[in-house]
């Protein structure tokens, strides 16, 4: 694991309640798709975020989803504009995407927890990949999702692609399937058994997932999320 001075880009919002940082590492960092870094407050303070970037990116992104002004996370944006250089540390994490398999692939992420399929599907778009893609984003409401054009985009140009966002509570003008994202996909894929699966969002979230679709068949040693360690 490296420790990296990176300089700020930018900070920007993308929902009142979400930021895009990126940040330009001091040095080339090696890492898979689905890892996570360390934000460094202090030695003895150091923060979990995905990276959103895919490897081989110029810039490490990072979105934040921050809640109350002096939250955890907003914690981390305030440092963040106040510093024009920062530290981290990666790659961490065991549940980057497996590139020797040539299974489908269902990428599944609550919120925020886009960032840690985000790095798969776009190293999957740069590679050209043939392998199915199906991405499900689950969020509470419309106004919750950002950058969906731009999603939408890099998944459908990848020749087996298929993007399903997914909200709980829709506007009259919603285009998009209403429901729990993981119901949802019950809902649409009946063998579960055919398919890697990845999965990002809150603790409690992603272990509701984890009973629900091993109880649909879904392959325990074919499921992966970095909070199976803590759940």
């Amino acid at each position: 694991m490296n420790k990296i001075n990176c300089q700020v880009e930018s900070i920007t919002s993308l929902t009142e309640f979400v930021y895009k940082v990126l940040l330009k590492p001091s040095k080339q960092v090696d890492f898979e798709a689905g890892q996570y870094l360390n934000f460094v407050m202090s030695e003895d303070d150091k923060r979990p975020f995905s990276i959103a970037s895919a490897p081989g990116a110029e810039s490490i992104e990072l979105q934040i989803g921050a809640f109350g002004a002096d939250s955890y996370p907003m914690q981390v944006i305030e440092h963040i504009k106040a510093n024009s250089t920062v530290t981290i540390e990666m790659p961490l994490g065991n549940a980057q995407l497996r590139m020797a398999s040539e299974r489908p692939l269902l990428l599944l992420a609550g919120g925020t927890g886009l960032s840690y399929i985000k790095s798969m599907y776009e190293l999957l778009a740069t590679q050209k990949s043939s392998r199915k893609v199906v991405v499900y984003w689950g969020l509470r409401e419309p106004s919750a999702c950002y950058e969906l054009d731009k999603a939408t985009k890099i998944i459908n140009s990848l020749d087996n692609g298929e993007f399903h966002p997914v909200v709980e509570t829709p506007h009259d003008d919603w285009q998009g399937q209403v429901g729990m994202v993981h119901k949802v996909v019950m809902n649409d894929i009946k063998n579960l058994a055919e398919y890697d699966i990845y999965l990002a969002g809150r603790f409690d979230m992603v272990g509701a997932v984890r009973t629900d679709f091993l109880a649909q068949g879904a392959l325990v040693e074919h499921m992966f999320a970095d909070a199976f360690a803590y759940i």
